[in-house]
């Protein structure tokens, strides 16, 4: 999600893109994979997702809303309430894989000066 409209992935970075990267720039922020996490259980309303995951509703439909422009979860309408849920199941399979990956490296991409915790934002250089 961006500043720019509140997409996952920006008109600017989509033209340069390829499909793979855009797909794990949808997933490259931790509240995005909580929500996905949760959607693996089941389906869930946006009120219960701000309660498990506390936060606000506003933070949780933003995220809700990138994910289905992502083509990744949707929803369904019963009465008043919207039960999201995941279009994809393989979702899942990619994210345990990607678990697989960080196990057999030690999660060396966490501790990667590029990538990892102490990395800096997009935009800024590091500071020495």
């Amino acid at each position: 999600m961006n500043r720019e409209g509140g997409r996952c992935v920006s008109a600017d970075i989509a033209a340069g893109v390829s499909p793979a990267a855009a797909l794990f720039h949808s997933l490259a922020d931790e509240t995005r994979l909580r929500i996905v996490r949760r959607l693996a259980r089941g389906e869930v309303r946006v009120v219960d997702l701000t309660a498990e995951l506390g936060l606000a509703q506003s933070t949780v439909s933003k995220h809700l809303a990138c994910l289905r422009d992502c083509d990744l979860v949707d929803y369904r309408a019963e009465g008043r309430q919207s039960f999201y849920s995941l279009t994809r199941p393989e979702l899942i399979d990619l994210l345990t894989s990607a678990e697989h990956l960080l196990a057999a490296t030690g999660h060396a991409v966490t501790l990667c000066p590029r990538h990892g915790a102490g990395a800096p934002e997009p935009g800024r250089e590091p500071v020495s």
